[in-house]
């Protein structure tokens, strides 16, 4: 009877060259006296340590459901909808803000500020923002992981209502220093939100659905963007009466969220693989998935537990220093710098000013402002089902490749302007080309790959990791754009530019294909020649010595 397990392993697993990794199965100690054992993996429900057909098989393509796509709304529109609408709030009011700036030293001191001292409150004003987003951002693991991913994103939104209410009583208090603090609370807010939502839907989506689902993260900040460029037009709330309204409209996001996303359930994969709560994870599985067949899933999920248990949860220190993350970590990290050091930030937070030196009226440049909230939502939406079909990586260098393009079209036209007078034309549809390849795969892909390359373990430290340099460059390009700009002139995109071959040739060269791979795949892709070796004899002396130990039986 001892020996019932192996023959039964021998005969009905035979030899062939699709045989899976060690990983998939139980890890055997040295048999003693016929007896095999386990080290106690996660169980596999009905199988007694063996696993049955279901559990073998990958998991079965997804689709959308009503479920799955509440849980998506409450996420997108809640979360990243309010990382849109605080990046592109402050672009159109610019000329009032900084009055109100002015008028308030005035009240105080009775004199007026000089200009330089007005332009360095405004871009504070402007870039604090990303410095709440490198502090939130740098939390965003370690609050994923102890409150898990919903209770984070209900709780993360206090938060914003402070932010809130910051920015939209800053004019009656006659404080520019409130609106500067709560530019602080709502970037920690957003910065936490950036973290969350990509870890929520990426671990709630379907294998085959995960690309497009993902893009839904920047279909929300898209929206947020061209919200906020609507609503700060002077006909609607950017005026001088109405314009801290503006800002304090970022608390109805969080009170969508506070609404709808109480009826969704945890992440699966978080309440199996981090709380080890199979029953709950099941149960969450089905309600998204909208059916009671989930074996595959949970059995890919357990893998991925089993994997995991084999080395103790990683901080992030130790996801800097470990060897065998390395390699995703600077993709990761790279790939952040390759959105934000595109030079888009750039046109988002001073595209109205850009505009204006482009030739356009002052008085007109922020209703064309729109074209570029509009373009950037529209390439949100296209990219959704583009992204499991023409794949992360030919996107991101296409959207790379075009905006080099245009960074230097708009460079060449703009030095052009006292010699021809169409150049200003060409300049603002070459700046509208160039949001318009940005949304094509760098504007969303970035945030998608984080939370695709690492597994349940090292991934919160990682996405800490990687969208804290997203913020802290982020901040970078908000604080010296301006100083940029008047230094350099016209020549400031070439900058941009360089930086735009660096990542196109860098994603060419290391970054990996991810569509259409489970997590448990993808992880394989980082694996050492040697490491793969390993595990592949080791399953080859699995299935010898279950054939031994039936032949001497």
């Amino acid at each position: 009877m001892a020996c019932a397990a192996p023959t039964a392993l021998a005969e009905s697993e035979p030899a062939n060259e699709n045989v899976p990794l060690l990983t998939e199965y139980p890890a055997y100690d040295r048999p003693a006296l016929g007896k095999m054992t386990t080290k106690e993996p996660l169980e596999l429900s009905g199988s007694n340590g063996h696993r049955n057909d279901s559990e073998m098989e990958s998991p079965k393509p997804g689709k959308v459901t009503g479920t799955l796509a509440l849980a998506c709304a409450a996420a997108v529109c809640g979360s990243s909808l309010q990382f849109g609408y605080n990046t592109g709030v402050i672009n159109a009011p610019q000329k009032v803000i900084t009055a109100f700036i002015n008028e308030t030293n005035f009240k105080r001191t009775g004199e007026a500020m000089g200009q330089e001292q007005v332009t360095f409150i405004w871009s504070t004003a402007v870039a604090i923002f990303a410095v709440g987003g490198m502090v939130g951002s740098l939390s965003a693991g370690f609050f994923a992981n102890y409150l898990g991913r919903k209770k984070s994103m209900l709780a993360n939104n206090l938060i914003a209502f402070v932010g809130a209410a910051l920015m939209g009583f800053s004019k009656m208090a006659n404080s520019y220093e409130m609106l500067i603090i709560g530019r602080l609370i709502i970037g920690i807010n957003c910065g936490l939100n950036t973290g969350f939502v990509p870890l929520y839907l990426s671990e709630i989506a379907p294998f085959n659905l995960r690309g497009g689902i993902g893009v839904l993260n920047q279909v929300g900040v898209a929206s947020g963007i061209l919200l906020s460029q609507i609503f700060g037009l002077p006909v609607v709330l950017g005026t001088e009466k109405w314009w801290p309204l503006l800002l304090g409209l970022t608390a109805i996001p969080a009170v969508y969220q506070l609404i709808v996303l109480p009826f969704c359930p945890e992440s699966p994969r978080y309440l199996l693989i981090t709380k080890n709560e199979e029953e709950a994870s099941r149960k969450s599985l089905e309600w998204f998935r909208k059916d009671t067949d989930v074996a595959a899933d949970m059995a890919e999920m357990k893998r991925e537990y089993e994997e995991e248990t084999k080395e103790r949860r990683i901080t992030i220190l130790e996801l800097l220093k470990k060897n065998s993350l390395r390699r995703p970590l600077v993709i990761s990290i790279v790939m952040q710098l390759s959105q934000q050091l595109s030079g888009i930030n750039a046109v988002l937070y001073y595209s109205t000013s850009i505009f204006i030196s482009a030739g356009v009226e002052p008085d007109i440049a922020p209703y064309v402002t729109l074209s570029t909230g509009g373009a950037i939502a529209l390439m949100a939406l296209v990219t959704v089902p583009l992204m499991d079909h023409a794949g992360r990586k030919t996107l991101h260098m296409l959207g790379l490749g075009l905006m080099f393009i245009f960074a230097v079209i708009l460079t060449i036209f703009l030095n052009l302007q006292t010699v021809w007078a169409g150049s200003s034309y060409i300049s603002i549809l070459s700046v509208m080309l160039f949001v318009v390849a940005f949304g094509l795969g760098p504007a969303s892909i970035p945030w998608l790959f984080v939370a695709e390359l690492f597994s349940q373990g090292p991934r919160p430290a990682a996405v800490s990791v990687a969208f804290m340099v997203n913020w802290m460059a982020n901040f970078v390009v908000g604080l010296l754009f301006p100083l940029m700009q008047d230094g350099l002139g016209y020549y400031v995109f070439l900058i941009f530019a360089a930086f735009l071959v660096v990542f196109f040739l860098f994603t060419w060269k290391f970054v990996p294909e991810t569509k259409n791979k489970s997590f448990e795949e993808i992880s394989a892709l980082f694996k050492s020649k040697s490491q793969r070796d390993h595990e592949a004899n080791g399953t080859k002396n699995v299935y010898e010595q279950g054939g031994l130990l039936a032949k001497n039986c």
